[in-house]
Protein backbone atom coordinates (compact mmCIF):
# COMPACT_ATOMS: atom_id res chain seq x y z
CA UNK A 1 0.00 0.00 0.00
CA UNK A 2 2.51 2.42 1.13
CA UNK A 3 4.85 2.18 -1.51
CA UNK A 4 2.03 3.54 -3.87
CA UNK A 5 2.55 6.81 -2.28
CA UNK A 6 4.51 9.88 -4.12
CA UNK A 7 7.29 12.14 -2.21
CA UNK A 8 5.62 15.67 -0.85
CA UNK A 9 7.61 18.73 -0.81
CA UNK A 10 8.79 19.35 3.05
CA UNK A 11 7.38 22.32 4.28
CA UNK A 12 9.61 26.04 3.64
CA UNK A 13 8.43 27.53 6.52
CA UNK A 14 9.70 24.40 8.71
CA UNK A 15 12.90 24.04 6.89
CA UNK A 16 13.07 27.78 7.76
CA UNK A 17 12.56 27.61 11.16
CA UNK A 18 15.60 24.82 11.62
CA UNK A 19 17.65 26.86 9.42
CA UNK A 20 17.25 29.96 11.80
CA UNK A 21 17.81 27.81 15.06
CA UNK A 22 21.06 26.86 13.70
CA UNK A 23 22.26 30.04 13.11
CA UNK A 24 24.94 31.38 15.55
CA UNK A 25 25.13 34.58 14.10
CA UNK A 26 24.69 36.95 16.68
CA UNK A 27 22.36 39.60 14.70
CA UNK A 28 19.93 37.06 13.06
CA UNK A 29 16.26 38.61 12.32
CA UNK A 30 13.39 35.88 12.22
CA UNK A 31 10.97 37.36 9.58
CA UNK A 32 9.48 34.29 8.55
CA UNK A 33 7.30 32.33 11.17
CA UNK A 34 3.64 34.08 11.13
CA UNK A 35 3.68 34.30 15.38
CA UNK A 36 3.65 37.66 17.25
CA UNK A 37 6.79 38.19 19.38
CA UNK A 38 6.87 41.33 21.86
CA UNK A 39 10.09 43.18 22.17
CA UNK A 40 11.98 40.67 23.09
CA UNK A 41 11.36 38.40 20.63
CA UNK A 42 9.19 36.08 22.40
CA UNK A 43 5.47 34.39 21.88
CA UNK A 44 4.25 35.24 25.28
CA UNK A 45 0.98 33.35 27.31
CA UNK A 46 -1.31 36.51 27.61
CA UNK A 47 -1.98 37.55 30.66
CA UNK A 48 -5.12 37.29 30.34
CA UNK A 49 -5.10 32.99 28.83
CA UNK A 50 -2.77 32.73 32.28
CA UNK A 51 -5.88 34.15 34.52
CA UNK A 52 -7.73 32.14 32.67
CA UNK A 53 -6.23 29.06 32.78
CA UNK A 54 -5.54 29.32 36.72
CA UNK A 55 -9.42 29.77 36.89
CA UNK A 56 -9.96 26.69 34.91
CA UNK A 57 -7.78 24.62 37.33
CA UNK A 58 -9.29 25.58 40.14
CA UNK A 59 -12.55 25.24 38.79
CA UNK A 60 -12.71 22.76 35.99
CA UNK A 61 -14.29 19.09 37.48
CA UNK A 62 -14.41 17.18 34.27
CA UNK A 63 -12.76 16.13 30.81
CA UNK A 64 -15.71 15.01 29.23
CA UNK A 65 -16.74 14.97 25.93
CA UNK A 66 -18.69 18.24 24.77
CA UNK A 67 -19.81 16.97 21.72
CA UNK A 68 -19.01 17.78 18.01
CA UNK A 69 -19.79 20.89 18.35
CA UNK A 70 -17.39 21.36 21.08
CA UNK A 71 -17.99 24.68 23.46
CA UNK A 72 -21.12 26.68 22.24
CA UNK A 73 -20.88 29.11 24.88
CA UNK A 74 -17.42 29.91 23.41
CA UNK A 75 -19.20 30.03 20.29
CA UNK A 76 -22.07 32.51 21.31
CA UNK A 77 -19.52 34.94 23.33
CA UNK A 78 -17.34 35.53 20.23
CA UNK A 79 -20.41 36.69 17.97
CA UNK A 80 -20.65 40.04 19.74
CA UNK A 81 -17.29 40.78 19.33
CA UNK A 82 -17.14 39.57 15.51
CA UNK A 83 -20.86 40.78 14.24
CA UNK A 84 -21.34 43.86 17.07
CA UNK A 85 -23.90 43.61 19.39
CA UNK A 86 -26.98 43.12 17.47
CA UNK A 87 -26.88 42.23 14.04
CA UNK A 88 -30.13 41.90 12.37
CA UNK A 89 -29.04 38.20 11.32
CA UNK A 90 -28.28 36.97 14.22
CA UNK A 91 -31.95 34.57 13.48
CA UNK A 92 -30.08 32.89 10.70
CA UNK A 93 -26.51 32.98 12.34
CA UNK A 94 -25.36 29.13 13.37
CA UNK A 95 -22.06 28.28 15.12
CA UNK A 96 -20.11 25.54 16.03
CA UNK A 97 -16.19 25.15 17.14
CA UNK A 98 -13.28 24.29 15.09
CA UNK A 99 -9.92 23.13 15.59
CA UNK A 100 -8.49 26.76 14.67
CA UNK A 101 -9.34 28.70 11.40
CA UNK A 102 -8.38 25.86 9.24
CA UNK A 103 -10.67 23.52 10.70
CA UNK A 104 -13.52 25.95 9.86
CA UNK A 105 -12.51 26.68 6.46
CA UNK A 106 -12.21 22.67 5.94
CA UNK A 107 -15.61 22.65 7.58
CA UNK A 108 -17.36 25.36 5.40
CA UNK A 109 -15.48 23.58 1.95
CA UNK A 110 -17.56 20.12 3.04
CA UNK A 111 -20.73 22.47 3.30
CA UNK A 112 -20.62 23.85 0.02
CA UNK A 113 -20.06 20.53 -1.90
CA UNK A 114 -23.95 21.14 -1.29
CA UNK A 115 -24.02 22.63 -4.55
CA UNK A 116 -21.97 20.75 -7.00
CA UNK A 117 -21.93 23.11 -9.79
CA UNK A 118 -20.32 26.03 -7.07
CA UNK A 119 -16.69 27.29 -7.69
CA UNK A 120 -14.42 29.22 -5.03
CA UNK A 121 -13.26 32.51 -6.65
CA UNK A 122 -9.52 33.29 -4.77
CA UNK A 123 -7.30 36.32 -5.25
CA UNK A 124 -3.58 35.60 -5.51
CA UNK A 125 -1.10 35.96 -3.49
CA UNK A 126 -3.37 34.40 -0.19
CA UNK A 127 -2.34 32.00 2.34
CA UNK A 128 -0.98 28.95 1.19
CA UNK A 129 -3.25 26.11 2.60
CA UNK A 130 -6.44 28.12 0.94
CA UNK A 131 -6.18 26.37 -2.26
CA UNK A 132 -5.32 22.83 -0.70
CA UNK A 133 -7.82 23.09 1.66
CA UNK A 134 -10.46 23.58 -1.02
CA UNK A 135 -9.16 21.37 -3.89
CA UNK A 136 -8.65 18.36 -1.19
CA UNK A 137 -12.55 18.68 -0.31
CA UNK A 138 -12.65 18.57 -4.26
CA UNK A 139 -14.15 22.04 -4.59
CA UNK A 140 -13.00 23.54 -8.67
CA UNK A 141 -11.17 27.06 -7.17
CA UNK A 142 -11.06 29.80 -9.69
CA UNK A 143 -7.70 31.84 -9.09
CA UNK A 144 -7.17 35.77 -9.63
CA UNK A 145 -4.55 38.33 -9.64
CA UNK A 146 -5.63 40.27 -6.24
CA UNK A 147 -2.58 42.00 -5.96
CA UNK A 148 0.18 43.61 -7.61
CA UNK A 149 3.60 43.32 -5.39
CA UNK A 150 5.61 45.45 -7.80
CA UNK A 151 3.49 48.58 -6.99
CA UNK A 152 1.96 46.93 -4.03
CA UNK A 153 -1.79 47.76 -5.13
CA UNK A 154 -4.87 45.87 -5.04
CA UNK A 155 -5.85 45.14 -8.70
CA UNK A 156 -9.31 45.99 -8.22
CA UNK A 157 -10.53 45.75 -12.12
CA UNK A 158 -9.32 42.01 -11.85
CA UNK A 159 -11.12 41.63 -8.27
CA UNK A 160 -14.49 43.68 -10.32
CA UNK A 161 -13.99 41.14 -13.39
CA UNK A 162 -13.38 37.75 -11.44
CA UNK A 163 -16.79 38.54 -9.14
CA UNK A 164 -19.01 40.10 -12.32
CA UNK A 165 -18.36 37.09 -14.57
CA UNK A 166 -19.12 34.14 -11.50
CA UNK A 167 -22.13 32.80 -11.51
CA UNK A 168 -24.97 32.47 -8.98
CA UNK A 169 -23.99 30.22 -6.17
CA UNK A 170 -20.24 30.71 -6.52
CA UNK A 171 -18.17 31.20 -3.32
CA UNK A 172 -15.74 34.08 -2.76
CA UNK A 173 -13.45 33.56 -0.04
CA UNK A 174 -12.11 37.16 0.93
CA UNK A 175 -9.78 37.75 3.97
CA UNK A 176 -11.86 40.34 6.84
CA UNK A 177 -8.82 42.42 7.55
CA UNK A 178 -5.07 42.16 8.20
CA UNK A 179 -4.58 40.39 4.64
CA UNK A 180 -2.15 37.46 4.35
CA UNK A 181 0.82 37.27 3.42
CA UNK A 182 -0.17 40.72 1.59
CA UNK A 183 -1.48 43.12 4.46
CA UNK A 184 -3.05 45.19 2.02
CA UNK A 185 -6.57 45.33 2.69
CA UNK A 186 -9.65 46.62 0.48
CA UNK A 187 -10.63 50.88 1.49
CA UNK A 188 -13.92 50.88 2.64
CA UNK A 189 -14.87 52.70 -0.84
CA UNK A 190 -13.59 49.28 -2.22
CA UNK A 191 -15.47 46.85 0.19
CA UNK A 192 -18.77 48.45 -0.91
CA UNK A 193 -18.15 47.71 -4.36
CA UNK A 194 -17.62 44.66 -3.49
CA UNK A 195 -20.62 44.21 -1.41
CA UNK A 196 -22.49 45.61 -4.27
CA UNK A 197 -21.29 42.62 -6.77
CA UNK A 198 -22.35 39.34 -4.10
CA UNK A 199 -25.40 41.22 -3.69
CA UNK A 200 -25.91 41.75 -7.81
CA UNK A 201 -24.68 38.05 -8.89
CA UNK A 202 -25.53 36.38 -5.67
CA UNK A 203 -22.54 35.14 -4.76
CA UNK A 204 -21.57 33.67 -1.63
CA UNK A 205 -18.93 35.56 1.03
CA UNK A 206 -16.36 32.88 2.51
CA UNK A 207 -14.82 35.16 4.75
CA UNK A 208 -11.71 34.53 6.35
CA UNK A 209 -11.27 36.74 9.97
CA UNK A 210 -7.95 34.97 11.92
CA UNK A 211 -6.51 38.74 12.65
CA UNK A 212 -9.37 40.82 14.54
CA UNK A 213 -7.68 43.39 16.36
CA UNK A 214 -4.16 42.91 15.03
CA UNK A 215 -4.63 45.36 12.10
CA UNK A 216 -6.43 48.64 13.67
CA UNK A 217 -8.54 47.53 16.32
CA UNK A 218 -11.71 44.99 17.28
CA UNK A 219 -14.06 47.01 16.37
CA UNK A 220 -12.48 48.73 12.63
CA UNK A 221 -11.36 45.16 11.75
CA UNK A 222 -14.93 43.40 12.07
CA UNK A 223 -16.53 46.50 9.53
CA UNK A 224 -15.99 45.18 6.36
CA UNK A 225 -17.31 41.42 7.20
CA UNK A 226 -20.37 43.49 9.33
CA UNK A 227 -21.36 45.71 6.44
CA UNK A 228 -21.08 42.44 3.75
CA UNK A 229 -23.50 40.42 6.27
CA UNK A 230 -25.94 43.16 6.67
CA UNK A 231 -27.15 42.31 3.24
CA UNK A 232 -25.98 39.60 1.37
CA UNK A 233 -28.85 36.25 2.21
CA UNK A 234 -25.95 33.26 2.83
CA UNK A 235 -22.45 33.54 3.81
CA UNK A 236 -19.62 31.70 5.75
CA UNK A 237 -17.11 32.90 8.24
CA UNK A 238 -13.84 31.06 9.44
CA UNK A 239 -13.25 32.74 12.82
CA UNK A 240 -9.31 31.92 14.44
CA UNK A 241 -8.60 32.93 18.39
CA UNK A 242 -4.92 31.63 17.49
CA UNK A 243 -3.63 34.98 16.89
CA UNK A 244 -5.94 37.84 18.68
CA UNK A 245 -5.70 35.45 21.96
CA UNK A 246 -2.01 33.98 21.59
CA UNK A 247 -3.63 30.25 21.59
CA UNK A 248 -1.39 29.49 18.60
CA UNK A 249 -1.05 25.81 19.33
CA UNK A 250 -4.14 25.19 21.07
CA UNK A 251 -5.83 25.44 17.77
CA UNK A 252 -9.38 27.56 18.55
CA UNK A 253 -11.62 28.91 15.80
CA UNK A 254 -15.58 28.58 14.69
CA UNK A 255 -17.42 28.56 11.73
CA UNK A 256 -20.67 30.41 11.24
CA UNK A 257 -22.55 29.41 8.73
CA UNK A 258 -25.54 32.96 7.72
CA UNK A 259 -28.74 30.74 6.10
CA UNK A 260 -30.77 32.39 3.47
CA UNK A 261 -33.94 31.62 5.60
CA UNK A 262 -34.21 30.73 9.02
CA UNK A 263 -35.87 27.86 8.35
CA UNK A 264 -32.70 26.49 7.31
CA UNK A 265 -31.00 26.80 10.37
CA UNK A 266 -31.60 23.18 11.63
CA UNK A 267 -30.39 21.79 8.32
CA UNK A 268 -27.29 23.37 8.29
CA UNK A 269 -26.42 22.85 11.90
CA UNK A 270 -27.45 18.91 11.73
CA UNK A 271 -24.99 18.94 8.68
CA UNK A 272 -22.30 21.01 10.45
CA UNK A 273 -22.14 18.28 13.75
CA UNK A 274 -22.04 15.65 10.87
CA UNK A 275 -19.25 16.85 9.11
CA UNK A 276 -17.61 17.75 12.51
CA UNK A 277 -17.61 14.75 13.40
CA UNK A 278 -16.25 12.44 10.48
CA UNK A 279 -13.13 15.05 10.48
CA UNK A 280 -12.19 15.81 13.92
CA UNK A 281 -15.21 13.58 16.14
CA UNK A 282 -14.83 16.27 19.08
CA UNK A 283 -12.59 19.48 18.51
CA UNK A 284 -9.95 20.15 21.42
CA UNK A 285 -11.58 21.80 24.46
CA UNK A 286 -8.89 23.94 26.51
CA UNK A 287 -8.70 26.50 24.30
CA UNK A 288 -11.81 27.22 23.78
CA UNK A 289 -12.30 27.23 27.16
CA UNK A 290 -9.93 29.80 27.74
CA UNK A 291 -11.69 32.05 25.46
CA UNK A 292 -14.83 31.77 26.72
CA UNK A 293 -13.53 32.19 30.24
CA UNK A 294 -12.30 35.45 29.42
CA UNK A 295 -15.72 36.57 28.13
CA UNK A 296 -17.27 35.28 30.98
CA UNK A 297 -15.64 37.72 33.54
CA UNK A 298 -15.19 41.70 32.77
CA UNK A 299 -12.12 41.96 34.31
CA UNK A 300 -10.46 39.46 31.99
CA UNK A 301 -12.03 40.52 28.76
CA UNK A 302 -10.44 43.63 30.13
CA UNK A 303 -7.17 42.28 30.47
CA UNK A 304 -7.06 40.47 27.20
CA UNK A 305 -8.39 43.96 25.03
CA UNK A 306 -5.84 46.23 26.29
CA UNK A 307 -2.77 43.05 25.57
CA UNK A 308 -4.42 43.08 22.23
CA UNK A 309 -3.95 46.58 21.95
CA UNK A 310 -0.67 47.14 23.36
CA UNK A 311 0.21 43.91 20.56
CA UNK A 312 -1.35 45.64 17.95
CA UNK A 313 0.21 49.28 18.29
CA UNK A 314 3.68 46.71 18.50
CA UNK A 315 3.15 45.62 15.24
CA UNK A 316 2.24 49.13 13.80
CA UNK A 317 4.81 50.33 15.06
CA UNK A 318 7.17 48.47 13.56
CA UNK A 319 5.89 48.89 10.55
CA UNK A 320 6.42 52.88 11.07
CA UNK A 321 9.71 51.96 11.69
CA UNK A 322 10.87 50.19 9.17
CA UNK A 323 8.60 52.52 6.39
CA UNK A 324 10.70 55.24 8.28
CA UNK A 325 14.19 53.83 7.46
CA UNK A 326 13.52 53.79 3.48
CA UNK A 327 11.11 55.90 1.38
CA UNK A 328 11.17 52.62 -0.87
CA UNK A 329 9.28 50.57 1.48
CA UNK A 330 7.01 53.73 2.99
CA UNK A 331 3.85 51.10 1.79
CA UNK A 332 4.74 49.25 4.96
CA UNK A 333 3.24 51.57 7.11
CA UNK A 334 0.05 51.97 5.04
CA UNK A 335 -0.45 47.90 5.25
CA UNK A 336 -1.90 46.17 8.38
CA UNK A 337 -1.68 42.66 10.29
CA UNK A 338 1.14 40.62 10.76
CA UNK A 339 2.37 40.24 7.01
CA UNK A 340 3.85 42.18 4.41
CA UNK A 341 4.96 40.66 1.51
CA UNK A 342 7.85 41.78 -0.88
CA UNK A 343 8.25 41.35 -4.20
CA UNK A 344 11.52 39.09 -4.74
CA UNK A 345 12.69 35.96 -5.95
CA UNK A 346 13.29 32.95 -4.22
CA UNK A 347 17.14 33.86 -5.26
CA UNK A 348 16.94 36.96 -3.21
CA UNK A 349 15.43 35.51 -0.10
CA UNK A 350 18.52 32.88 0.32
CA UNK A 351 20.99 35.64 -0.47
CA UNK A 352 19.18 37.12 2.30
CA UNK A 353 19.56 34.67 4.88
CA UNK A 354 22.77 33.54 3.85
CA UNK A 355 24.57 36.26 3.49
CA UNK A 356 22.40 38.51 5.91
CA UNK A 357 20.98 36.40 8.36
CA UNK A 358 17.65 37.81 7.31
CA UNK A 359 15.31 34.96 7.54
CA UNK A 360 11.66 35.27 5.62
CA UNK A 361 9.73 33.16 3.08
CA UNK A 362 11.34 32.19 -0.30
CA UNK A 363 7.65 34.25 -1.63
CA UNK A 364 9.34 37.53 0.10
CA UNK A 365 6.61 37.47 2.86
CA UNK A 366 8.02 38.98 6.26
CA UNK A 367 6.50 38.89 9.23
CA UNK A 368 6.81 42.46 10.94
CA UNK A 369 5.69 40.85 14.59
CA UNK A 370 9.27 39.47 14.06
CA UNK A 371 11.65 42.51 14.34
CA UNK A 372 12.02 44.84 16.31
CA UNK A 373 12.43 48.91 15.63
CA UNK A 374 16.17 48.61 16.13
CA UNK A 375 16.43 46.23 13.21
CA UNK A 376 14.52 48.34 10.88
CA UNK A 377 18.24 50.14 9.45
CA UNK A 378 19.67 45.97 8.84
CA UNK A 379 16.89 44.76 7.49
CA UNK A 380 17.11 47.89 4.74
CA UNK A 381 20.98 47.47 4.11
CA UNK A 382 20.34 44.00 3.34
CA UNK A 383 17.64 44.81 1.20
CA UNK A 384 19.71 47.33 -0.45
CA UNK A 385 22.72 44.91 -0.91
CA UNK A 386 20.69 42.76 -2.67
CA UNK A 387 19.01 45.13 -5.08
CA UNK A 388 15.95 45.38 -3.68
CA UNK A 389 15.64 48.75 -3.12
CA UNK A 390 16.41 51.84 -5.18
CA UNK A 391 16.06 54.97 -3.01
CA UNK A 392 19.38 56.17 -1.04
CA UNK A 393 19.87 55.44 2.76
CA UNK A 394 17.57 57.69 5.00
CA UNK A 395 20.09 60.15 7.16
Amino acid sequence: MFDKLNSRPADSLLALIKAFQADDRPGKIDLGVGVYRDTMGRTPVMRAVKAAEQFLLETQDSKKYLGPEGDLQFVRLLQPIIFGKSPKFTQRLVGIQTPGGSGALRLGAELIQADPSAKVLLGTPSWPNHAPIFSSARLPVKEYAFVDLMSQQVKFESVVDALSSAREGDVVLLHGCCHNPTGIDFTMEQWRRITELLVTHRLVPFIDLAYQGLGDGLEQDAAPTRMILDVVDEALIAYSCDKNFGLYRERVGALYVMTRNVDDIGKVESNMAALARVNWSMPPDHGAAIVRTILESEEMSAMWRAELEEMCLRVNGNRAALAAASPDLAFISRQRGLFSNLSMSRETAVALRMSHGIYMADSGRVNLAGMQPADADAIVAALRAEGCLKSPTVA
